[in-house]
């Protein structure tokens, strides 16, 4: 039972940081975005790479 309390909370936090990265990425203006390669579309996969790799 501790374990699934654990695997919970461990998803909450990948959660809390994935939508982090997402508000961080998307918060980027255009410019910053295209000098780093980085496409409006692509922002939920970048995020979902880096929080649940």
């Amino acid at each position: 039972m501790k374990q699934f309390f654990a695997n919970i909370q461990n998803s909450r936090r990948q959660r809390a940081a994935y939508n982090r990265t997402v508000a961080a990425l998307s918060a980027l203006n255009i410019d910053a975005k295209l000098d780093l390669d980085i496409y409006q579309g692509d922002i939920s996969a970048i995020a979902r790479a880096a929080v649940y790799k």
